[in-house]
């Protein structure tokens, strides 16, 4: 019997997908946003509204989820990759990045 596991990606510029159902890992699961289907093995357990990346992504690179820039990769994700704060730097509400706290720190 094939199980089948529910999943949300928004934006076909999205490079992750998140679970609506908690997703053990070495499943297949099959993630469709505006025409573009993904066929992808999850490599971790995925829990209930996390992360898992539908495309590669490099160290470096934007992390997208909803269109928008969640944060950025510390480190290569693979395709199927739990995506959460061990692999992902936050770029959102970071006070600590703005133009205004760099200049009160001197920097």
């Amino acid at each position: 019997m094939t199980t089948l596991y529910r999943t949300v990606m928004m934006q076909p510029n999205d490079n992750v997908a998140t679970a609506l159902t908690n997703i053990p890992a070495d499943n297949l699961v099959h993630v469709s946003c505006q025409g573009k289907v993904y066929e992808i093995k999850v490599k971790d357990d995925i829990e209930f509204g996390h992360k898992f990346a539908v495309v590669a992504i490099e160290a470096g690179n934007d992390v997208f989820k909803y269109g928008e820039v969640i944060g950025i990769s510390v480190k290569d994700i693979e395709v199927g990759e739990h995506v959460h704060i061990h692999n992902v730097d936050g770029k959102r509400g970071r006070g600590d990045k703005t133009n205004e706290t760099k200049s009160t720190m001197g920097l």
